[in-house]
């Protein structure tokens, strides 16, 4: 169930729209127009979601900043005041130690990081190099149109964190199905709690063989967390379900989305397609992150201090919603914002949040992006949509956003 925006409390205007969401009316790669309203009107405005609470949303960048590295701001899901996103039927949960705070969520962090550190990533380049380059022959060698998503787009991060994690990719199918119910807004309480019941099964049956018999992968590193007794199965599997659904779905999504919106602005296409230069497709990747946003809820978190701040006090106790596709458009961060622009420093943006909690496996997707962008339309230089733009299906009805298929020629 999506949450209803209703305006500046305690006075909401007569037939306020539902909550803004990615919608088939409008620019699909611009963040709502209310947004935007409101983000000139002031950096925190309160609205009132589908439970009646009234958290605080938070438009303008630099408060999100602020908000996301000050440690009165809480992740946890059980704090007072934390901003639910569906129905209680729905079932908010906790996805392993992003909606935990420090200590236990630095403690349980840290045991996953080495594998995302920059040295070890950039020690997999020449790996997905092969991998992109793999699935760019097998494109060409293929019928025309195709799919890109099915194609392309979904194969590269599913192959890169199954090698990281140790997970067969023959099981891909799998979990590939199996975490779309998940993310899928439309999807029943009951339906996504299947689908991820199924998965976490699954990786609990694989984490048991690690431990007894453990390999060179991230299962295995975790696996001897639990002989060590520094975690138990069931953090393990929380911790490999977060690992695996963030490791591919994200990803897969910008490459696609990404491509799309490359492809609407051929100048910038042309751009990236000419260049040698690893610095400027470093760059398209850091606008393409902030230009285009796939997460539409925003951070949720609750204040567990009151908090001045852009001249209000946020109460203990109140929530606060950080949407981050708003605060990547902050003219006042980045001039022209609604311009796409692969020259201009992007670096700043949130995309991966901010504080202790920003996206642990950011530097992995950042390199599979700088590979995928750097690769695809240098060797596919008459890569070109096999419909109209306007038959292109977004992912409306999802959490993450992207789109469903992309048809493409060349």
């Amino acid at each position: 169930m999506a949450d209803t925006l209703t305006g500046p409390v305690p006075e909401p205007p007569p037939g306020a729209p539902e909550f803004p969401m990615p919608r088939a009316d409008r620019c699909p790669f611009d963040p709502p127009p209310a947004l935007k309203d409101l983000q000139e009107q002031a950096p925190l405005t309160k609205v009132r979601l589908w439970d009646g609470s009234e958290p605080w949303l938070v438009t303008r960048y630099a408060e999100q900043r602020a908000l996301l590295g000050d440690p009165r701001v809480s992740a946890d899901t059980d704090s007072p005041g934390y901003p639910t996103k569906a129905s209680p039927e729905a079932g908010e949960g906790k996805l392993s130690f992003i909606m935990m705070d420090d200590p236990e969520h630095a403690r349980l962090r840290r045991m996953v990081t080495a594998p995302f550190a920059i040295r070890k990533v950039e020690a997999l380049r020449l790996a997905v190099q092969r991998i992109v380059d793999g699935l760019i022959d097998d494109l060409l060698a293929g019928p025309r149109p195709a799919d890109l998503v099915e194609r392309f787009a979904l194969p590269i991060p599913s192959l890169v964190i199954c090698e990281l994690l140790g997970v067969p990719y023959a099981d891909h199918d799998f979990f590939q199905d199996h975490t779309r119910t998940m993310v899928h807004r439309e999807a029943t309480p009951e339906q996504r709690g299947r689908a991820s019941r199924e998965v976490a099964g699954y990786l609990a049956a694989l984490l048991a063989e690690r431990r007894a018999a453990p390999r060179e992968d991230l299962l295995s590193s975790i696996a001897a967390r639990v002989t060590a007794g520094e975690i138990d199965h069931g953090q393990a599997t929380e911790m490999a379900l977060l690992l695996l659904i963030a490791g591919h779905e994200t990803t897969a999504n910008m490459i696609a989305l990404g491509t799309h919106a490359l492809l609407q602005h051929p100048d910038q296409l042309a751009l990236l397609r000419e260049t040698d230069d690893p610095e400027l497709v470093a760059s398209a990747v850091e606008e393409l992150l902030r230009y285009l946003h796939i997460t539409h809820l925003g951070r949720r978190r609750a204040v567990t201090e009151d908090i001045e701040i852009a001249g209000q006090v946020v109460k203990a106790g109140e929530g606060v919603i950080m949407v981050n596709e708003i605060a990547n458009r902050d003219p006042d961060v980045f001039p022209d914002p609604d311009r796409l622009d692969i020259t201009r420093d992007a670096r700043r943006h949130v995309a991966f949040g901010f504080g202790v909690h920003q996206c642990l496996g950011q530097p992995l997707a950042r390199m599979e992006l700088q590979v995928v962008y750097g690769t695809l339309y240098k060797r596919v230089p008459t890569l070109a949509l096999a419909v109209p733009p306007d038959q292109v299906r977004f992912k409306h009805d999802a959490f993450i956003y992207g789109v469903h298929e992309l048809p493409v020629t060349w």
